[in-house]
């Protein structure tokens, strides 16, 4: 995968006291630390971990995000508010790239001449045609995969390494997303995001966010699990125009994003239309 810079502060428990409590212009919004105060911690530099997938030399970056709240519409009643408290945990520096998401679909942490056990995590099938579509494979973002994809290769990578991945919650994401920060003026979004692209572009190529997170403002939308639990996609993508750049974007599953699926049934792992459709991980404590 494209090498990632690991970030360490010099200086252990040292942190800066930062950045008043904000809230966006364009959505209802709050963040707190998990403190008295109600400044957001932050610190000198990203406090981070690089995770290597065994039975391979493919490495990825977590970023540590600190805990706090954040107020978004209920969805159990119209016009209402709803606050969810966040824990302190860690968020994928970058989407999760081909480099990954290929061990998975693949096996190529399987070692040559060996088999899986039953109880093995199921893989998916293989994709029909070129899911990357011929953008870009190594460095780019994994795109074109379900809801199902994302979260089968949560659990694979968490049987693999020991640790508690997943996919972000949206309150999670956008909370991580905001980052304790008003959203980038039209000024700045050029900095934090690719959108009104004609693809995909490598991840990490933009400046990184308050916590040190790249892409969350715009490359590929995330897959996410809503406050209702259900599949939602989080944030905006290399296809979108500026106005719809904002952490407050939500795309619900539509079978259009398979509308050129030829095979019958329609894979349960691929999406034939949905360029704009990747995730990144989290991992809980």
């Amino acid at each position: 995968m494209g090498s990632h810079q690991v970030w360490r502060s010099s200086l252990a428990g040292a942190v800066l006291a930062a950045v008043a409590l904000m809230f966006s212009s364009n959505a209802s919004y709050a963040v707190h630390n998990d403190q008295r105060s109600s400044n957001p911690t932050v610190t000198s530099s990203p406090v981070t971990y690089t995770e290597t997938i065994p039975g391979t030399l493919v490495k990825f970056d977590m970023v540590r995000i600190p805990g706090g709240e954040i107020t978004l519409p209920d969805p159990a009643k119209k016009g209402a508010k709803k606050v969810v408290k966040i824990k302190p945990m860690w968020f994928g520096k970058t989407e999760v790239t081909w480099d990954e998401y290929d061990v998975f679909v693949f096996g190529l942490d399987v070692p040559a001449g060996t088999t899986e056990g039953p109880e093995a995590i199921s893989r998916p099938s293989k994709p029909y045609g070129m899911a990357d579509r011929g953008w870009g494979h190594q460095g780019y973002p994994a795109i074109n995969l379900s809801f199902l994809g994302a979260e089968q290769y949560c659990k694979w990578l968490s049987k693999k390494t020991g640790k508690k991945y997943r996919l972000p919650t949206e309150a999670e994401w956008e909370y991580a997303c905001r980052a304790g920060k008003p959203v980038p003026t039209s000024q700045e979004l050029e900095k934090y995001a690719w959108f009104w692209q004609e693809k995909t572009q490598p991840v990490g190529k933009k400046l990184p966010n308050a916590w040190g997170l790249h892409d969350m403002y715009g490359n590929v939308g995330e897959w996410c699990v809503d406050l209702n639990g259900k599949p939602v996609v989080c944030g905006s993508s290399y296809d979108d125009m500026e106005k719809d750049v904002t952490p407050t974007r939500r795309r619900y599953p539509d079978p259009s994003w398979q509308a050129n699926d030829p095979q019958s049934p329609k894979s349960k792992w691929w999406l034939s239309d949905g360029t704009f459709v990747g995730f990144r991980v989290v991992r809980e404590d």
